[in-house]
């Protein structure tokens, strides 16, 4: 039996076409037509992938992501029938999404970036990179997937989570655009290059301890970001 993937869509000629493609490629795919069996289903399969149409009748698609990242940490791929902004990418972030494709889907780019999810989602590890992080106000430890900011636990997408173990297990060293595409995302990504910007915004809202001020993830404008680990960085002003 093949990797498990639930496709929730309205649409049976979308569905049927993404569920076609991924079991020619050995996947086992679980199809709901609307929001509610969409939520139902994905408690009682537990599939490891979710992609997730925007405009679902009833509950939507972003109620839905909301919903399965309030208990899981599964990649979730949303798909939308029209241009994406940066400003609807950073709601879907809000929300638990993982990754945004236009319909109509091209197969091969379809496929590529179901595999970069999966892949990301069980990343492999760097020999003799390190696999903690701690100070007095983060503390992360990548083995375990457990992320602590000020003594509080926090949750973080699979994107946001590799994103993270990327800038800790490159600790001081500047990363390009495109080395953190080509490690956070894959190759299938090289020309997203919003992507880091719009990411990196996201993981400061959640691990800084003032996101306007980074403490953390540095600029390194027109090059990329540098991960800077602290002893006790400063609590944020209350």
């Amino acid at each position: 039996m093949g990797v498990r993937v639930l496709i929730v869509e309205d649409d049976d000629e979308v569905s049927r076409i993404l569920q076609l493609e991924l079991e020619l490629n050995d996947y086992e795919v679980l199809i709901a037509d609307n929001g509610e069996d969409g939520v139902r289903m994905f408690h009682e399969t537990q599939p490891v992938l979710v992609i997730l149409d925007v405009a679902l009748p009833g509950m939507d698609g972003l109620e839905v992501c909301r919903r399965i990242r309030a208990v899981s940490d599964v990649p979730i791929l949303i798909m939308t029938a029209h241009a994406v902004s940066e400003q609807e990418i950073a709601k879907g972030l809000n929300t638990g999404a993982d990754e945004y494709m236009l319909k109509p889907l091209g197969h091969i780019e379809f496929l590529a970036r179901v595999r970069a999810l999966l892949r990301r989602a069980n990343p492999a590890k760097k020999p003799e990179a390190p696999t903690t992080y701690q100070d007095g106000f983060l503390s992360v430890d990548l083995n375990t997937r457990r992320i602590y900011v000020d003594q509080r636990e926090v949750r973080l997408t699979p994107t946001e989570f590799n994103l993270l173990a990327t800038f800790i297990q490159n600790s001081g060293e500047v990363l390009t655009f495109q080395k953190i595409l080509e490690q956070v995302w894959g190759q299938e990504y090289k020309n997203e290059h919003h992507y880091p910007r719009i990411y990196v915004s996201h993981l400061r809202r959640k691990i800084e301890p003032d996101f306007k001020n980074p403490t953390y993830i540095h600029n390194e404008y027109g090059i990329g970001y540098r991960f800077v680990g602290q002893n006790t960085p400063p609590k944020p002003e209350l």
